[in-house]
Parts: C-alpha cells; structure tokens; sequence
C-alpha cells in the first residue's frame, strides 16, 4: 500500500463539505476525507481562506484527471503533490 493524499482546494467551506460528502457518493475511498482551513498568507479574516478537503487514496483507486473534473463542479481544483 502507497500514502497517496489527494489535496482539493474549494473557495470555500460549504463548498468543501459538499464535496466531502460527494466524494463517496462518487467514488470508492479508503476513508472519510478530512476538511482543513488554509488561512492565506498573512490573513486573519475567514473570508481570505481556502478550504481543503484531504483525500487519502491507499489503494490508488483516483486518478487526477477525474478528481479535476469533479472539483471543478465546485470552482475548486486539485493541488499537484
């Protein structure tokens, strides 16, 4: 088995807990995906923050390009490890 993560980046946070709860619906994951806040730089304010959404993949059953499209419905994208 590999530790491959998949990181989402969603603007924002009702954004990323709809896409947690899609991803199983969607796909077959290994685990609850982990929704994290990702202050900017040098930010304080929620409003400057991107919502991640942690995709362990053990078994490497994701490929990129899907997680990309699927991201995408959300204004979201798939960060590059």
């Amino acid at each position: 088995m590999s530790d491959v993560r998949h990181v989402l980046v969603l603007p924002d946070r009702d954004a990323a807990q709809e896409v947690a709860e899609a991803l199983g619906e969607r796909f077959t994951i290994d685990e609850e995906p982990r929704i994290v806040r990702d202050a900017l730089a040098g930010e304080d304010d929620a409003e400057d923050a991107q919502w991640l959404v942690v995709l362990r993949d053990e078994h490497e059953r994701l490929g990129p390009a899907e997680l990309d499209e699927f991201v995408a419905e959300w204004d979201g994208w798939r960060e590059e490890p």
